[in-house]
């Protein structure tokens, strides 16, 4: 028994995908012949078919699409391998994946990855600027090497994901300058249901610690008179600082408003029997990374950068 190559897989895959011989044969820049020898090559082999012919179409089978699961676990293996075993001559080259919410990303990360630049000129870094939630999916799946997120990994994926605090930051209380709290330096829990608020979407890091920060205060986080959902953190800041709503923002994404005092952050206080304690909403920032996936060398030197 000869067995199948790399060669009969990546050819297979491209068929199954495109669900056509000649597309296929024109994305592998190979002959179609050849794709049509390699499919009757691995059908004959193991007595299966992996395609029903249709006239002109094709159509996927049962034992197609379970060699289509495997073959791309095997490729995506030999992929990683290969990326190993170059990335051996002292980090000469090679490619960092790395995915990041969008605080980290836009704030927080660009100057570390100027640093890992400057140490590895040859390195490429690529960075995906999601939500919490998407990052989290994307490291588990295997798209990034390396996840960067503020708060909470959803606990389905905890099993999966190796969790590591590399900072830290803080959410402030904001507001324009049309809003009454801005000749304020403070407002109590109470006043926080009085007020009109714009919010981060669903599944955002943002989000989900401020609701978590309000429920350990006592307050349900649907009190909040919310006015706008906007899945961008520059999209609340505008608008609150153009309009009458407060917002929780954070630190890193405001510090040139709040000196040009078009922003102003509220310290936020709790009263008991006349004593004013103050409470903050500090968040980690967590690196994740898979707990079985192979871990490259880059990623190693690019983890042991986060923590300088």
């Amino acid at each position: 028994m000869a067995g199948m190559t790399l060669d009969q897989l990546r050819i297979f895959l491209a068929v199954a995908e495109h669900l056509h011989f000649t597309r296929a044969a024109e994305e592998l820049y190979i002959t179609q012949p050849a794709v049509s020898a390699a499919i009757q090559s691995l059908e004959q082999e193991y007595a299966v078919k992996l395609f029903h012919r249709i006239g002109r179409q094709i159509q996927i089978t049962e034992a197609g699409k379970l060699l289509q699961s495997e073959a791309r676990k095997i490729l995506e293996q030999v992929a990683l391998t290969e990326r190993g075993l170059r990335e051996l001559n002292d980090l000469q080259r090679g490619e960092l994946n790395l995915g990041a919410s969008l605080t980290i990303g836009n704030y927080w990360l660009p100057q570390r990855i100027s640093q890992f630049q400057h140490q590895y000129p040859k390195i490429s870094v690529n960075c995906t600027l999601a939500n919490a939630e998407t990052i989290c999916a994307g490291t588990a799946s295997g798209q990034f090497d390396l996840g960067l997120v503020e708060g909470e990994v959803q606990a389905s994926l905890k099993v999966l994901l190796e969790e590591e605090i590399v900072g830290t930051d803080r959410l402030l209380i904001v507001v324009g300058k049309r809003h009454p709290w801005y000749e304020r330096k403070q407002v109590s829990l109470k006043e926080l249901t009085s007020t009109d608020w714009v919010m981060r979407e669903s599944g955002s890091g943002t989000q989900e610690r401020f609701e978590q920060a309000l429920r350990n205060w006592g307050i349900d986080p649907l009190q909040l008179n919310v006015i706008s959902v906007l899945n961008s953190g520059e999209m609340v800041k505008a608008v609150v600082e153009s309009g009458v709503a407060a917002a929780a923002i954070s630190e890193l994404m405001v510090a040139k408003e709040l000196q040009l005092d078009t922003l102003r952050a509220v310290a936020v206080f709790e009263e008991t029997n006349g004593d004013r304690t103050f409470v903050e909403i500090v968040r980690p920032f967590l690196k994740l990374k898979h707990r079985q996936r192979f871990q490259s060398k880059l990623c190693v030197a690019f983890e042991k950068m986060l923590l300088l």
